[in-house]
């Protein structure tokens, strides 16, 4: 198939009625919302924790490993909700892929908890 240029102007037109929507958004609260400044207003604000301290405090290695390991973990649904979407169509030869998957998956997780990474005191 040949696509001409004049093909993709729907696409472009709705880019850009949605960028010239943001725009605008932002533009009309920025001039019409209150401008109300406080010292309490304008104070960082983390989950409830005053900022106190120096933001370089050292951070144990643990937490990093965990948020790895949870981003590692999680994304498995990725490749999981294709498979039982086309379940039927992939019949006893997908279910074996599965089955290699998920087993893979908990060598990996017996390793994490052998290791003890998700032991967070000693």
């Amino acid at each position: 198939m040949n696509y001409q240029p004049q093909d993709f102007l729907p696409i472009f037109v709705q880019l850009a009625a949605a960028l010239a929507f943001i725009v605008l958004v932002m533009i009309l609260t920025h001039t019409l919302g209150p401008k109300r400044h406080s010292a309490k207003k304008d104070d960082s604000f983390e989950c409830g924790i005053e900022s106190i301290g120096d933001a370089r405090t050292p951070i144990s290695v643990k937490y990093f490993l965990v948020a790895i390991l949870f981003v590692l973990f999680d994304l498995e649904i990725v490749f999981m909700y294709p498979w039982a979407v086309n379940f039927k169509q992939l019949a006893w030869n997908g279910f074996y892929e599965m089955i290699v998957f998920m087993g893979l998956l908990l060598v990996g997780f017996i390793y994490v908890i052998k290791k003890g990474i998700l032991t967070w005191e000693k």
